[in-house]
């Protein structure tokens, strides 16, 4: 059997509390509340229904004792029958509309709370930090917004109105049969205790069970986008069969848990349905005694037959609710663990404005690692002072901290120790959102999402005018290959890009920071894939962007670290040199040895090819 992917023991979320608390149900009821009006109205609707309907087992015994018991001499009197009949098919009627009505309001409601509560989930991710989509795989989280999300949905939607229903209908036949024939509902009712005793039982398990498909089917979801995403390395390395293996496993282990779900509700619906018949059997029985023994009309035993048959219908139907509640229990409880998760960047209560950056960043005795069991820090009593304007190149081994260092600038995590201030204020006393519109990030891996062009690109401001866009692709040397595109700037880039070449995406990506304007700029590794024509069309691009702001650039190209302000070079999480590119030769030490083996294959003229003679 294949392992799966999934993030280490020790990474994961501790299990919650919350996931085994009922009240989470109830904490559903503040999505309800600006829908209260609609609810009121469908849950009037729903009484008055489930109480017509309690009209119906009278007027059918009524109809029993008219029709054998009030005979005339002669020519029997059909007019109490007429008048019954009519009867019955207003209360048809008007109970079939209450439904309708019902039906149609108490959905409304369901239906928007649940697009509420998908909303809210999908928003409070979206705001939680790196450090937690690290440990939590993406097909899980979409499962979480899919799967689990519908579950809720059938509990809100409907099970609340049959909920309602059943619950009047059934205290209304349990009083009525009562007052019907207080033996017969004696010994009727003995067997209730049975039914809700089995079905508190077996439900359990039902809800385990729930769970246990959900969190299948979550990671089964999680191993296929991965692979859909990844397609192209799957496919590189004809790694088709792996997955399908993979994902095969997973689907089978999902199938396997909802097969026991299966198991125990068909043996609760079994059990539920020998019980509802036999008690039905034994009315009959017991009331046909009475009927003879003069004790009871033909009529009334007929009413108590439909009044108990409601009943049994109802409590069959409340054990049905309450498997679709277990299941919405594990559902809404992963949700609502979900929202009640915190993000390990805390915003400050009144967060210092920060204004238009003049780009001044400090480093002060600065300190990371990735959490409280990494083996050790990755960024350790760090100083560095970047003036504003001044492009900084980092250098150094792979796993100095190059990438950790810069991350911590739009705030994906927070020092360990220490503080980075921007302009003089704390990173942490800043507001969040204003910080990282004042940060430009032109990553190695481009992420272009599905839309248009255009769409790409004012994804840097998204008020910006059509006129700045076309600025913005101008500056960024992408305006001439966006005119030959099919739509041009309308034209789809595909999921990631996937139609655009990797240098075509690198400028979209720079036009989308030259629009978003900011004064603090990333640049990590951005040319590195690139060939050399699409090279020098972007580091022309990016030597337009990093005009007037402070930049700092991790690259590995000779021209790009020789015409920096400031190179850093770093090792092992510490600053071991820093100056100009001259004074660092000139020194010695790491950067020189790196110079040495890295970047004299850029300096060196191209070895003359040899022709063989014929």
């Amino acid at each position: 059997m294949l392992p799966p992917r999934t993030a280490r023991a020790a990474d994961r979320p501790p299990e919650s509390a919350a996931r085994r608390d009922p009240a989470n149900l109830l904490r559903l009821l503040r999505y309800v509340r600006p829908y209260a009006g609609w609810l009121a109205l469908g849950i009037v609707t729903t009484l008055f229904s489930a109480g017509l309907s309690l009209v119906f087992p009278k007027l059918f015994g009524n109809l029993i004792d008219a029709s054998f018991l009030k005979r005339g001499a002669g020519a029997a009197d059909t007019a109490p029958l007429d008048r019954i009949v009519v009867l019955l098919l207003g209360v048809f009627a008007v109970v079939a509309v209450f439904t309708a009505l019902q039906s149609l309001l108490i959905a409304r409601v369901g239906v928007r709370v649940v697009a509420d509560l998908r909303r809210a989930v999908f928003s409070h991710v979206l705001g939680l930090s790196p450090r937690f989509f690290a440990v939590r795989r993406t097909g899980e989280l979409t499962s979480r917004l899919t799967s689990d999300v519908a579950t809720v949905q059938t509990v809100v939607s409907s099970a609340l109105a049959q909920l309602l229903s059943q619950l009047v209908t059934l205290v209304g036949g349990v009083s009525l049969m009562v007052l019907t024939s207080l033996r017969l509902s004696l010994f009727t009712l003995a067997v209730i205790p049975l039914i809700i005793g089995t079905a508190i039982l077996i439900g359990r398990q039902i809800r385990k069970a729930a769970r246990d498909v959900q969190d299948k089917v979550a990671a089964a979801n999680a191993s296929a986008e991965e692979a859909i995403s990844g397609v192209r390395v799957v496919q590189s390395f004809t790694a088709e069969d792996l997955e399908r293996r993979r994902y095969g496993e997973g689907v089978e282990d999902s199938f396997q848990a909802a097969l026991r779900r299966i198991r125990l509700s068909a043996l609760l619906a079994g059990i539920m349905t020998f019980l509802a018949f036999s008690s039905l059997a034994g009315v009959l029985w017991y009331g046909g005694r009475q009927v003879l023994a003069g004790t009871l009309t033909p009529g009334n035993l007929v009413s108590f037959l439909f009044y108990a048959l409601q009943v049994g219908i109802n409590v069959g139907g409340l054990t049905g609710i309450f498997s679709q509640v277990q299941e919405a229990l594990g559902a809404s409880s992963r949700l609502f663990e979900l929202l009640d998760t915190r993000s390990d960047l805390p915003e400050a209560a009144a967060p210092t404005r920060l204004g238009r950056l003049s780009g001044r960043v400090t480093f002060e005795a600065v300190s990371f690692r990735y959490g409280e069991e990494a083996e050790g820090a990755v960024l350790s009593q760090l100083d560095l002072d970047v003036l504003p304007g001044q492009t900084v190149a980092l250098v150094g081994p792979s796993g100095a901290g190059k990438s950790t260092l810069v991350s911590l600038l739009p705030r994906f995590y927070d020092v360990s120790g220490g503080a980075l201030k921007v302009d003089g204020v704390d990173v942490r006393e800043a507001g969040l959102q204003e910080l990282r519109a004042q940060v430009g990030l032109v990553p190695q891996e481009t992420l272009l999402f599905s839309g248009s062009v255009s769409e790409n690109i004012l994804y840097g401001r998204p008020e910006a005018r059509p006129e700045e866009v076309v600025a913005a692709a101008r500056a960024a040397n992408a305006e001439e290959f966006i005119a030959r595109l099919p739509q041009g700037y309308d034209t789809a880039v595909g999921e990631r890009g996937v139609k655009l070449s990797g240098g075509q995406r690198q400028r979209i990506a720079i036009a989308r920071a030259i629009l978003k304007n900011p004064r603090l700029l990333i640049l990590d590794e951005a040319t590195s894939a690139l060939d050399n024509e699409s090279e020098a069309l972007v580091q022309d691009a990016l030597e337009k962007l990093m005009v007037g702001r402070t930049t700092f650039v991790i690259a590995h190209r000779l021209s790009t670290i020789r015409s920096a302000d400031l190179i850093v070079v770093m090792d092992a999480g510490r600053i071991v040199q820093r100056g100009t590119h001259a004074q660092l030769i000139a020194e010695g030490g790491l950067y020189k040895d790196l110079y040495d083996l890295q970047f004299r294959a850029e300096r060196a003229p191209a070895p003359p090819i040899s022709v063989p003679e014929a």
